[in-house]
């Protein structure tokens, strides 16, 4: 509880400050840390790369408006340009057309004699993604102000890491699992400071995901070997595996097993070093008791958490569940099958992972928590 408040407030605004000793042990601990992430983004910081032959698409991409659907053709107005004669999307999720769609066409001239130029590829999708993206942020910035303005910000910060630097660094070769930890730590660092602000609370949660994240991956790695997953389970791994033959396609399953932790850990470990501050505000508790305490808090919080992280697997994988159980294989074959056997690894290392983070961060948050003597906090 917040006494000034009369309420917690899940942002945190009004934590206790911390003495110079935890300070120093803090920093002592996430200074180098911070560094290291700097230093390894340097030294794997890819530059421009170029995409091998081959890998550009085929046809120019262009933009235009059904004007009309005759049987089996299509005309459509290119924007800035003629109207044109499209075959009839056909197969299954073959594009729906009628007049007046905005449509995306590629254009290959002369590729099959006598036959259309246009290719209907799929409907744009610009002015609603648009409006969709401007209400998210508007109803974020509405309820969370200043807070949800920073965490905007912080989203802003991961997306560039991972266009910038996660993307471009597997693509020029360089080991994914290690380009994957080196920007989950950058995006750490940048997104909860940001967020929540440079405080110690902040810095325990940042040490906290970070053990957490080790954890998640040696557990991966481990269990990728024990296992004999190789990272080539469907048609778009085995593409991309031919296509770009650089990359280690076990370590790029590893890199996004670390990546979509990371989503999921920042905010179990933010609440649970808040939680602790708070408690140790209050006073009365020893470091054990406070320890205990903070656990049963944090029991309740996972208990969601864990569920949260393995339907979000599940619900991504939809479809490729529906496949498989309208298929004729034994469960038991489904299950052991490296499809299957890669989104298993994935919610499991995950669930681990989480699971960890809320003892690992208690621990730490007690640990540089400043108790009060005689019911006043202790500040050297």
């Amino acid at each position: 509880m917040n006494r000034a408040g009369g309420r917690h407030s899940h942002t945190h605004d009004h934590l206790p400050a911390a003495s110079r000793r935890t300070r120093r042990v803090v920093a002592a601990v996430l200074v180098p840390a911070a560094l290291a992430t700097l230093i390894a983004m340097l030294v794997l910081w890819p530059g421009r790369v170029d995409l091998p032959a081959g890998a550009e698409p085929a046809g120019d991409r262009v933009s235009g408006t059904v004007t009309a659907v005759n049987g089996e053709s299509v005309t459509v107005r290119v924007d800035g340009g003629p109207e044109v004669t499209a075959d009839r999307p056909e197969g299954p999720g073959a594009v729906n057309v009628q007049p007046g769609d905005e449509v995306v066409l590629l254009h290959f001239p002369g590729a099959v004699p006598g036959g259309a130029d246009y290719s209907i590829v799929d409907h744009q999708r610009d002015g609603p993604l648009v409006w969709l993206l401007a209400l998210t942020i508007a109803v974020i910035l509405v309820f969370g102000r200043w807070r949800g303005l920073t965490s905007l910000a912080g989203l802003a910060i991961s997306f560039a890491v991972l266009l910038l630097f996660v993307i471009p660094a597997i693509l020029d070769g360089s080991p994914p699992l290690l380009v994957a930890v080196v920007g989950a730590s950058a995006i750490m660092f940048a997104a909860l400071y940001l967020t929540h602000g440079v405080t110690v609370h902040t810095s325990v949660a940042v040490a906290g995901t970070l053990a957490s994240l080790v954890v998640t991956g040696l557990l991966g790695v481990a269990f990728t070997a024990a296992l004999h997953l190789t990272g080539v389970a469907n048609e778009d791994d085995s593409f991309l595996s031919a296509s770009q033959g650089d990359i280690d396609m076990r370590g790029l399953l590893l890199a996004g097993i670390i990546i979509g932790a990371l989503g999921v850990l920042d905010d179990v470990t933010v609440t649970q070093a808040a939680t602790v501050a708070e408690m140790a505000q209050a006073g009365g508790l020893g470091r054990w008791a406070l320890y205990r305490a903070a656990i049963r808090i944090g029991r309740a919080h996972v208990a969601s958490a864990v569920n949260t992280i393995v339907l979000a697997y599940a619900g991504a994988s939809l479809p490729l569940l529906l496949l498989l159980a309208a298929g004729a294989q034994p469960v038991t074959d489904v299950l052991t099958g490296e499809l299957l056997g890669q989104e298993i690894l994935r919610s499991a290392v995950g669930t681990i992972g989480l699971v960890a983070s809320v003892p690992i961060t208690t621990a730490l948050a007690v640990l540089v928590a400043d108790l009060p003597v005689n019911g006043r906090h202790r500040f050297t």
